[in-house]
């Protein structure tokens, strides 16, 4: 990224700050953006493709000059680059969003835990510490799932045990398409469960353009003022 500021252009893989950097115009890329492990036969066809690359885009668009000598292709990609990437992909830039969404965030948190004495923050850690206790006694019960035109409709059953059902929430959670970042849709606590205690039926529709197998009911825990995940990793998946 720090050649950015002085015209350099990247040709790298598909990872990283890159694969969210490129765009044609602006560099070249080699690989689909997955994680293929120690695979020699993938490592060999990598090979071959930057040297590919390099042989035929790459070094004559740096050499391919016009009557001045002025490799104008090479041009256009520095300034393509220069213009789009330096304002996104800068120390400035990131200094401010840690700023912003890390920094002041943490400060506001903190100052409102420790006012009145800590109140709030010893809230927090007795309902952390209630659900680390309880946690082993959720468990999932029957799912239903019924199609209908372009819907899933799922019918969850969840046996909390000792947990508070408010600081519980249920959800199904779908893993990203080629690559994509997984989602997570919230799932409504409907009707108690008769003849258990503490049980409920949980409800939720997502559309239908993946299977249904593909989605899992999971639950996480939601105490009150929380960070959730970072203060508390706990989750239960559906078996």
């Amino acid at each position: 990224m720090k050649v950015l500021a002085n015209g350099g252009l990247n040709v790298s893989e598909l990872d990283g700050w890159w694969a969210e950097a490129y765009q044609p115009e602006v560099g070249w890329a080699i690989g689909d953006g997955r994680t293929h492990g120690d695979d020699p036969a993938w490592d060999a066809a990598e090979a071959e493709a930057l040297y590919s690359l390099l042989e035929n885009v790459v070094i004559p668009c740096f050499y391919e000059r016009d009557e001045r000598g002025i490799p104008r292709a090479w041009v256009a990609h520095m300034r393509a680059s220069m213009s789009e990437l330096v304002p996104r992909f800068s120390t400035s830039r990131t200094v401010r969003e840690y700023t912003e969404e890390l920094y002041l965030p943490s400060a506001l948190a903190y100052r409102e835990r420790a006012a009145d004495g800590g109140k709030l923050g010893q809230r927090i850690v007795a309902e952390c510490q209630q659900l680390i206790e309880h946690w082993s006694s959720l468990h999932f019960g029957a799912v239903h799932v019924e199609s209908k035109e372009d819907r899933h409709f799922f019918r969850v059953q969840v046996y909390l045990g000792d947990l508070d059902r408010e600081r519980v929430r249920v959800e199904l959670y779908v893993d990203g398409a080629g690559g994509a970042a997984g989602e997570s849709y919230p799932m409504e606590r409907t009707e108690a469960m008769p003849g258990a205690a503490n049980a409920y039926i949980f409800t939720a529709q997502v559309p239908g353009q993946r299977p249904a197998g593909d989605y899992t009911a999971r639950a996480v825990p939601a105490p009150s003022g929380a960070r959730i995940p970072l203060e508390l990793p706990l989750v239960q998946w559906q078996r």
